[in-house]
């Protein structure tokens, strides 16, 4: 009886040991396995989109780029040539969005400042303020580290060109008024190949996010995502 009994014991076992493995294999093999989209000029808001370049749905990639950054060194594509980096688009007197972004970049390049593959990059919208010496006093009150995050200044046009036709992450109003830029709070992920790969609110640390537009904290868990994908 009770050899039977054990018997019955250990093919049950057996049973539910198999059920567990196959489960948790199905589980494993049927999870959707993680992406992450590459953005192209047809797949944004058209208010963010310079309309010279709304129909491109295939291969867009940040142009390239020559800047001046908070210490006075030229910036461009090439500092950022195989990296991953995070932009965005701010002005030092700004009162509104702007110090609750600069403070969750701060937060985001505390995360990343060990990580060599990671860079940031902030384009000032009021260059004829912001000179050289204000973005390096307002590097030094915001704690920025000089080599892992560019504020930049430059020639208007320039930075609003490739706000528009690049990054796709401003508005404007009528094309009279392409250079009186209305920035917005995205923070814009781009990949080693110069593509973007997210947009994110940069005024949202880790609160609930809007439908397309993830928080600040989602943003890190895409970046390390990133470096491994790219690994």
């Amino acid at each position: 009886m009770f050899s039977i009994l054990k018997q019955y014991k250990i093919f049950i076992s057996f049973i539910v040991l198999f059920s567990i493995i196959t489960i948790t294999a199905f589980y494993i093999l049927l999870k959707p396995k993680k992406t992450l989209q590459v953005y192209n000029p047809s797949d944004v808001n058209t208010e963010l989109v310079d309309s010279t370049v709304q129909y491109v749905a295939l291969d867009h990639t940040i142009s390239d780029f020559t800047f001046t950054n908070q210490n006075g060194k030229t910036i461009t594509q090439k500092d950022y040539a195989d990296k991953i980096y995070v932009a965005d688009f701010f002005f030092t007197t700004c009162l509104s969005i702007c110090p609750k972004m600069t403070n969750n970049m701060v937060w985001l390049q505390n995360q990343i400042k060990n990580n060599p593959k990671v860079l940031l990059l902030s384009h000032s919208v009021t260059p004829d303020i912001d000179s050289v010496s204000v973005l390096k006093k307002y590097a030094i009150e915001k704690g920025v580290i000089d080599s892992k995050w560019n504020l930049v200044t430059g020639n208007k046009k320039d930075i609003y060109y490739i706000a528009r036709k690049s990054y796709l992450a401003v508005k404007t109003g009528k094309p009279s008024e392409m250079y009186d830029m209305v920035h917005t709070e995205n923070f814009v992920l781009v990949d080693s190949k110069r593509r973007i790969r997210g947009f994110y609110d940069g005024t949202n640390l880790d609160g609930p996010s809007e439908p397309g537009i993830k928080n600040v904290k989602q943003l890190l868990e895409d970046i390390n995502f990133l470096c491994e994908e790219e690994k």
